[in-house]
C-alpha cells in the first residue's frame, strides 16, 4: 500500500507530532503544575485560555501514537 520511504516519513512525522503534543499536554496539565518549573504560570490569563484546550490535545496525541506504532511495527517488525 505504502512504499518504505513514505512509511518512514509517516513514522518520523508522527514522532514529531507525539513530542510536540505531549509537551503541550504536560504544560497544560494542572496536576503537574506542582513542579517549580511551571507553577508560576497558573496566574496568567493566557494560561487559563490555553488550559481549556487540555482535553482536546489528547485527541491529537493518542491517534498520533497509534499511527506511529502501527507504521513502526510495519517497517521494523516486532523485535521479540
Amino acid at each position: 500500500m505504502f512504499s518504505g520511504i513514505v512509511m518512514t516519513r509517516i513514522v518520523f512525522i508522527t514522532a514529531m507530532i507525539n513530542l510536540i503534543s505531549i509537551l503541550m499536554v504536560l504544560l497544560s496539565c494542572r496536576c503537574i503544575n506542582v513542579w517549580k518549573l511551571t507553577s508560576w504560570i497558573n496566574k496568567y490569563p493566557w494560561y487559563k485560555r490555553y488550559f481549556k484546550w487540555h482535553c482536546y490535545l489528547w485527541y491529537i496525541f493518542l491517534p498520533s501514537v497509534i499511527i506511529h506504532i502501527i507504521f513502526a511495527l510495519k517497517i521494523f517488525g516486532f523485535p521479540f
